[in-house]
C-alpha cells in the first residue's frame, strides 16, 4: 500500500450493530484493511430504521435507506473529506429505490474512485436489475467478486472487461484447527454428535429440509443434535414476528425430533460464533436457491475445517468441490440424511474432508484477504490519478428539484378505526361532515404506493386497514355497488353511490391486488375487485371508466391471465374511443363538450390501455388528447394552470380560472408520467414537474397548497386566496403526486435519462401552446 498515496479509505454498506451478512463483511473488511494497511479508515452506513442504529466511532456518516436526497448528501460529504478509495458493499435490497438504484445517486454524485464488491451477481435478472447492476458496474473503477461462476457472469452477462475485474475470496477469521469434542463441553454438548446451521432466519435457509431429515438421521445416530444458531432476520421480524420460528419449533415436534433439535435465538458476535463452529461435527446450509453467489457462514465453516454438507448454490459449488464437501440436491432430505449419516459414520473420511477445507482456508483468512483488496484498492487509485473526476457542480437544469419529505401526520390526524374523514376545518378533522368511500379508496391507493416507496409502519398498517374495511363495508353484494358517504355515527347517507365511487374503488382494489405485498390485502382485493367490476359496465360516466381502467390495469400488473378483467378492459377502452371520435374535432381533441373534473384521467386511462394491450388508437388517443388538455391548463406565463371548477371549460367559452382543485393537479402528474413512460418524450417530464410544483408556490398566486407545517394539503386555489381548509381529497392528492415524482426520479435514475429536469423548458411548453392557439 505504501507505493501509492493512499491514506483514507471510506467503506460503504450496512454496518453493525444493524443484524444482516453485510454488515459483518464491512465490519470485518475494513477492521482487517486498516490493519494490514495502516490506513486511516471510515464507515458510511445505510439504516433501515428510522435514526439509524448506536454505531462505534469509526462511523462517520449516515445514509437513510429510502432517502434519496441522503445519499447525495453522503456523496457530497466523501467528497469533502479527503477520501481516497470508496470501498462499496452492493447487495440488492440494501439500498432503496427499485432495485436498490439510489446508490447510483450516490455514485454519480461522487468524485472519487470506487471499488465496488458484489455479493449477488444474478445471471438473468429483470429489466430493473439489469439496467442498475449494469450501471453500477459502469460506474465502479473496479468491480470485486468472490467466486469464479461470478466472474464469469459478469463477462460473459453484462459484457464487463476483464482487466476490470478482481476475484477475491470471501474473508474468514484465523483460528486453529482444532477437534470438535475440545469445544462441545462448553455448550453442554459432550457426547453428542453436533450438525450446525447458522445465520439470520428466514424461510430460503431451507431448515425445515434438514428437520426432515433428522427422523432417519436419529434413526442411525440417536445422539445426534441438529443446532441452528441465529436470530430471525431483522426485516422478517418486523413483518411476521417470529411465525416462520414457531413453525419450525412445531415440525420438530410433529416429527417426533424435538430432543435433538436446539434453536439458539441470538445473534452472536465472532468470538461465540467460531466457539460454535469448533463444536460442530458437520456444518449444514440447505439454501434453496441456486443463484446464491456467495454465503458469508459457508466461508467460514468451511475456512474453520468444518466438514461441509450443502445444496449446490454457486459458493458452494466452487468451494466443496474435489472432496472438500459434499452437495446434495435442493429440498432432498433424504440426500441430507444419507451424508450426514455416512460422514458421522466414517471419521477418517470427515477429517480428511476437513483438513482439505482447513488449508485451502488458508488462503481466505482476513489479512491475506485484505492485501488483496488494498491491491484492488491501489488500482482503482493509480486508473483515476491521471484523471481525477471533477466536483460536481450542477445547475437546476442539470439535476431534479427537491421534493419535499412525505409526512403522513395530518393524514394519520384525519384517520380514525372507521376510516379517513372527509373534510377539516383548518387543519382539524372536521366530523360532521363524515367519511366518504372515494376517500378512503385514495387513502388505500397511497399506502400502497408508499409500501412501494419502502416506507413501513405500524400505523400506516393500521390506517391501511381502517380504509380496507371501509371499502369492504361500503359495498352491497346485491347491487355489486359502493355506498359513498356515511355520518360520523356510522350510518350510510344513501343506498347507493356515485358512479366515481364505484371507478375509484376499483382503482383501490386493483391496486392492492396488483402491488401490495401483504397477502391478506392481496386476497381481500381480488375477491371484492371480481365482484365490483361488473357494474362499471352499466355505468354512462366516462370517469368511472377511466378509474376502472386504472384499476384494471393494476390488477392485470398480478393477474394477467384473468379473461374476464381483460375483456371488460377491452369493453371500457372502446366505450372511451366511441365517446371521443363522437365528439373531437379539429380544434377540440376532447371526449365531451365541456372540460371538468379529474380530466387527465381519462387520457391517462387510454394511455394505459392502450399500451399495454397493444391498442395503438387507444394509445394515439390519449397522448393527443393529453397534449391538449396541457395547454388548456399552462398559463401564457408557463405555469400550470388547472381548469376552475367555478365554469370549468366549455366548448366555445372562457376557461374557468378558478377555482382550481389540487385533483387537477394530481391527474395531470399521473398521466404526464404515463404519457412519458409510453413515448419516452421530455416534454411530459416537464408537465409533471409543472403540475407538481402547482403545490409549491408555482401558481397563479405564488402561494403554497401544501403546509410544511402540518403535512395538509389546502383545498384549493381560490380568487386573491388560498382555501385554508385541508380536507382528505387535496392532501391525498398532493401526497400521491409526491409518491408519484419520487417513484419518477427512481426510474429516471435507472435509465439513466440525461435531462430529468425540475422546470420546463421552453420549446417543448411552445409546442403545447401552439395546440391553444389553433383553437
Amino acid at each position: 500500500m505504501a507505493e501509492t498515496e493512499i491514506q483514507k479509505i471510506a467503506f460503504v454498506g450496512d454496518y453493525p450493530p444493524r443484524k444482516c451478512g453485510i454488515a459483518t463483511f464491512t465490519h470485518d473488511l475494513s477492521n482487517a484493511v486498516a490493519e494490514v494497511a495502516a490506513t486511516d479508515c471510515l464507515v458510511v452506513p445505510v439504516d433501515d430504521i428510522e435514526g439509524g442504529y448506536d454505531y462505534a466511532p469509526i462511523v462517520r456518516f449516515q445514509i437513510a435507506e429510502q432517502d434519496r436526497d441522503s445519499y447525495r448528501r453522503a456523496a457530497d460529504f466523501l467528497n469533502f473529506s479527503n477520501i481516497d478509495v470508496v470501498s462499496l458493499q452492493h447487495e440488492f435490497g440494501i439500498y432503496g429505490g427499485p432495485g436498490g438504484a439510489h446508490i447510483l445517486t450516490f455514485m454519480r454524485d461522487l468524485r472519487v474512485p470506487v471499488v465496488t464488491t458484489l455479493h449477488t451477481v444474478l445471471p438473468k435478472p429483470d429489466k430493473t436489475l439489469r439496467r442498475v447492476m449494469e450501471q453500477l458496474v459502469e460506474l465502479s473503477t473496479r468491480v470485486v467478486v468472490m467466486t469464479d461462476r461470478s466472474r464469469t457472469t459478469l463477462l460473459e452477462e453484462y459484457k464487463v472487461p476483464e482487466d476490470k475485474i478482481d476475484l477475491i475470496v470471501h474473508g474468514i477469521p484465523d483460528r486453529p484447527f482444532s477437534d470438535p469434542n475440545f469445544y462441545k463441553d462448553q455448550f453442554d454438548l459432550a457426547g453428542k454428535q453436533v450438525g450446525l446451521t447458522f445465520g439470520l432466519l428466514s424461510p430460503n435457509k431451507g431448515i425445515e429440509v434438514v428437520l426432515k431429515a433428522l427422523p432417519e438421521i436419529v434413526r442411525e445416530a440417536p445422539n445426534f443434535v441438529y443446532l441452528v444458531l441465529g436470530a430471525t432476520h431483522p426485516s422478517l421480524l418486523r413483518s411476521e414476528g417470529e411465525t416462520y420460528r414457531i413453525s419450525l419449533e412445531r415440525m420438530a415436534k410433529e416429527l417426533g425430533v424435538q430432543k435433538n433439535v436446539v434453536f439458539y435465538n441470538r445473534f452472536v458476535d465472532l468470538e461465540e460464533l467460531t466457539d460454535f463452529i469448533g463444536a460442530a461435527d458437520v456444518y449444514i446450509t440447505p439454501y434453496l436457491n441456486a443463484a446464491q453467489a456467495v454465503s458469508g457462514t459457508l466461508a467460514y465453516s468451511f475456512g474453520c475445517g468444518q466438514a461441509v454438507i450443502s445444496t449446490p448454490y454457486w459458493h458452494a459449488e466452487e468451494l466443496l468441490a474435489n472432496e472438500r464437501g459434499v452437495l446434495v440436491p435442493f429440498g432432498d432430505s433424504a440426500a441430507i440424511a444419507r451424508a450426514t449419516i455416512d460422514l458421522l459414520s466414517d471419521e477418517p473420511r470427515r477429517h480428511a474432508m476437513r483438513k482439505r477445507a482447513y488449508l485451502l482456508g488458508r488462503e481466505m483468512v482476513w489479512s491475506h484477504v485484505a492485501d488483496l483488496y488494498s491491491k484492488s484498492f491501489q488500482k482503482a487509485r493509480r486508473g483515476r490519478s491521471d484523471s481525477p473526476k471533477p466536483l460536481a457542480i450542477k445547475t437546476l437544469d442539470e439535476q431534479p428539484l427537491a421534493h419535499p419529505r412525505i409526512r403522513l401526520d395530518h393524514i394519520l390526524r384525519m384517520t380514525d378505526s372507521t376510516g379517513i374523514f372527509q373534510h377539516a376545518t383548518y387543519s382539524l378533522p372536521n366530523f360532521q361532515e363524515g367519511y366518504c368511500t372515494d376517500d378512503n379508496a385514495r387513502a388505500l391507493i397511497l399506502t400502497v404506493l408508499l409500501e412501494d416507496l419502502g416506507h413501513d409502519s405500524i400505523e400506516l398498517h393500521q390506517a391501511a386497514s381502517s380504509y380496507a374495511a371501509f371499502l369492504n363495508h361500503a359495498f352491497d353484494p346485491t347491487i355489486g355497488r359502493f355506498r359513498n358517504f356515511m355520518s360520523f355515527d356510522r350510518k350510510w347517507l344513501e343506498t347507493d353511490g356515485s358512479d366515481d365511487s364505484q371507478g375509484r374503488t376499483l382503482w383501490a382494489l386493483g391496486t392492492c391486488a396488483g402491488r401490495s405485498r401483504r397477502r391478506s390485502f392481496q386476497s381481500w382485493a381480488v375477491q371484492l375487485f371480481q365482484q365490483a367490476l361488473p357494474a362499471c359496465a352499466q355505468t354512462s360516466s366516462p370517469r368511472t371508466w377511466a378509474l376502472a381502467l386504472i384499476g384494471i390495469h393494476e390488477y392485470l400488473r398480478r393477474f394477467s391471465g384473468d379473461r374476464l378483467v381483460d375483456q371488460m378492459r377491452d369493453t371500457l377502452t372502446d366505450k372511451l374511443i366511441d365517446l371521443y371520435e363522437r365528439t373531437a374535432t379539429n380544434d377540440w381533441f376532447w371526449f365531451e363538450d365541456v372540460a371538468s373534473y379529474a380530466n387527465a384521467k381519462l387520457s391517462h386511462a387510454l394511455i394505459l390501455s392502450g399500451r399495454w394491450s397493444g391498442n395503438e388508437q387507444a394509445l394515439q388517443i390519449g397522448l393527443r388528447s393529453l397534449r391538449w388538455l396541457a395547454a388548456k391548463q399552462t398559463s401564457p406565463e408557463g405555469r400550470f394552470r388547472p381548469i376552475g371548477s367555478n365554469g370549468f371549460c366549455r366548448r366555445g367559452e372562457v376557461i374557468a380560472a378558478y377555482d382550481q382543485q389540487p385533483i387537477e393537479a394530481h391527474a395531470m402528474v399521473s398521466a404526464a408520467i404515463e404519457a412519458h413512460n409510453a413515448e419516452d418524450d421530455p416534454f411530459w417530464i416537464d408537465q409533471a414537474h409543472l403540475a407538481f410544483d402547482w403545490f409549491l408556490c408555482r401558481n397563479d398566486l405564488g402561494q403554497p397548497l401544501y403546509d410544511s407545517g402540518t403535512g395538509g394539503c389546502h383545498d384549493g386555489l381560490q380568487e386573491g386566496r388560498v382555501n385554508e381548509n385541508q380536507g382528505a381529497e387535496s392532501t391525498l392528492a398532493f401526497l400521491m403526486s409526491l409518491v408519484e415524482m419520487e417513484q419518477l426520479e427512481n426510474s429516471l435514475a435507472i435509465s439513466a435519462t440525461p435531462k430529468a429536469v425540475g422546470t420546463a423548458t421552453g420549446q417543448t411548453n411552445k409546442e403545447a401552446l401552439r395546440l391553444v392557439h389553433a383553437d
